[in-house]
């Protein structure tokens, strides 16, 4: 008997989920994006993934010299990081 309570209770839970993803998809109408912004926004996600895999890199590296070189290779694309939040900060209202 339980097991019957506790499966409406996930059911009802699902479903309350699916209304408030569909209450916020007809709430927040998107702007059709330029192609120049795709691309700077998947140059950023490319540049935000080699960031993680090179830091889980850095976690496991043992070797002084390699840990140098993932380092600096952090270092150099927190760089070009900075330079997307730059023309973000520059071009949002105040």
């Amino acid at each position: 008997m339980a097991r019957g309570w506790e499966s409406k209770s996930v059911e009802q839970q699902q479903e309350e989920m699916s209304a408030q993803r569909k209450t916020v998809r007809e709430n927040t109408a998107r702007a059709p994006i330029s192609p120049a912004e795709q691309q700077r926004t998947r140059k950023r996600e490319g540049l935000l993934l080699s960031r993680e895999r090179l830091a889980q890199q850095l976690q496991a590296a043992t070797k002084p010299r390699h840990r140098q070189m993932l380092e600096q290779a952090i270092a150099e694309l927190d760089s070009q990081l900075s330079v997307f939040k730059e023309v973000t900060d520059s071009t949002s209202p105040k």
